[in-house]
């Protein structure tokens, strides 16, 4: 992969404090990739492809190493925490793109929190007890992410790095468990190139297309990354290194997690939970307390949750501040300094997901619309390279962001064997920001015309 050998960045003057080395800064790439999508989604994948679950995860390890390295390049050439809607606006210069880039941004951060719900709610839950409508209790932990957000709940990088220590646990107890199962011939290494669709034409390549698509979700994080820049010590050096290592590390894992739920657990069976893992625990035939794993699943989508819904109720915030949302919507409580209007609005967002879907649905919409922001940001990558910067930094092969631009579109696509639920799920969360985007204007388009005359008077 080719780069240009990055130097200093230019020093921002009044900016954040620059705390955060490279070892931090992989930690953190790795626990904002690592949590809901694997420990949620497996068996949905597994319920599209069939056996060969690895497959779709393989593939979008590909897609999503292409991605990252567009946004390695432009957060080196830009190391300002705003990540796609700042490179979209540099690129094409159009405010209304931007917001729509920004808004499905924040949106795929709710649908990503509302999947997480679900799984909290699901078999994980359940092991404990069920007693409570999964549904309910979904909506009760949404409430209770908001609830924790308007008190000003923020974990440092340190204390990611204790998280996805933690979340990292659980996975390394399913390889174990995996490694195990081999050792002692254990498993069913046929079910490894079982495929759900018979045949090898159309109907193979949409359901592998279909099952990379929801896998994918497993994958996003790494582009939030990005927003750490200001706060991270000589970020055009920092962030190659991080970016790769950690898409390559969970890339790596969610493989081999992949190839043991596989060989030691029927598709079907896997389909059938929402607490994929845990199934592949419980069959493994080692003594892991399955309560003791359903904890750390519950630890790692709660994580993964709190962080969605923080992200995209400052995204909120932001928007507001810059007039692209009503004013209103950047409110803050007095005491907490916390911004109540866009974690309300996020919360009435996330508890509308979470009762209109269910994992593979809600996984899916997050995955569709990062997907469509790929799409944007490995096109902003190529139209970028005729503005040029004092620094050096990254640059990638253009045969990358070309192949990003394409494969994420493809799984963008109805070739990916999406549900329609998901395309209207996504079609009125852009609807919604559309409409914010209306009002806003003509209520600045009034306020406008009133300053005006007030002058002209």
């Amino acid at each position: 992969m080719a780069t240009s050998e990055a130097s200093e960045a230019p020093a921002a003057e009044g900016g954040l404090k620059r705390a955060i080395g490279p070892k931090l800064l992989i930690f953190f790439v790795i626990g904002d990739i690592l949590g809901t999508g694997i420990y949620a989604t497996t068996g949905k994948v597994a319920g599209k492809v069939g056996g060969a679950l690895w497959l779709p995860f393989a593939i979008g390890f590909v897609v999503a190493i292409l991605t990252a390295a567009s946004y390695v390049e432009l957060v080196g050439k830009y190391p300002k925490a705003a990540g796609a809607a700042l490179y979209t606006q540099k690129a094409f210069k159009v405010p209304f793109l931007t917001f729509i880039v920004a808004f499905m941004v924040m949106c795929s951060g709710l649908s990503s929190a509302s999947a997480a719900a679900r799984a909290f709610g699901g078999d994980y839950f359940q092991e404990f007890t069920d007693a409570v409508p999964p549904t309910l209790i979904a909506i009760v932990f949404i409430l209770a992410l908001a609830a924790l957000a308007l008190r000003g709940v923020s974990e440092s990088v340190k204390t990611n790095m204790v998280l996805t220590l933690v979340e990292l646990t659980g996975l390394v107890v399913v390889l174990g468990i995996g490694a195990w199962a081999v050792v002692t011939g254990d498993g069913e290494p046929s079910r490894l190139g079982e495929f759900q669709a018979s045949g090898t034409g159309y109907a193979l390549i949409t359901s592998v297309l279909g099952a990379t698509a929801l896998g994918f979700f497993a994958f996003v994080g790494f582009e939030d990354s990005v927003n750490m820049a200001e706060e991270t010590r000589d970020p055009v050096r920092t962030f190659p290194r991080a970016i790769f290592t950690g898409v390559a590390v969970t890339g790596t894992i969610y493989v081999l997690v992949a190839l043991v739920s596989s060989l030691l657990v029927d598709y079907r069976t896997l389909e059938q939970s929402s607490g994929p893992l845990l199934e592949v625990v419980k069959a493994g035939g080692v003594a892991f307390p399955p309560k003791l794993f359903a904890l750390i699943a519950l630890f790692a989508v709660t994580n993964s949750a709190l962080i969605n819904i923080m992200m995209a109720s400052r995204l909120c915030y932001g928007l507001a501040n810059e007039k692209v949302l009503p004013r209103g919507m950047g409110k803050v409580l007095r005491r907490r300094r916390t911004p109540v209007t866009g974690i309300v609005f996020v919360t009435l967002l996330a508890v509308g997901l979470v009762s209109t879907g269910e994992i593979a649905g809600l996984g899916d919409t997050t995955a569709f619309l990062l997907l469509c922001v790929f799409t944007v940001v490995n096109v902003a990558v190529l139209v970028l390279r005729k503005d040029r910067v004092e620094h050096r930094h990254f640059r990638t092969p253009t045969i990358l962001p070309v192949l990003g631009a394409v494969t994420s579109l493809i799984l963008a696509s109805p070739l990916a064997d999406r549900a329609a639920d998901v395309y209207i799920r996504a079609g009125v969360l852009i609807g919604i920001g559309i409409v914010l985007w209306g009002v806003n204007k003509l209520v600045m388009r009034v306020r406008h015309e009133e300053e005006a005359g007030t002058r002209a008077g």
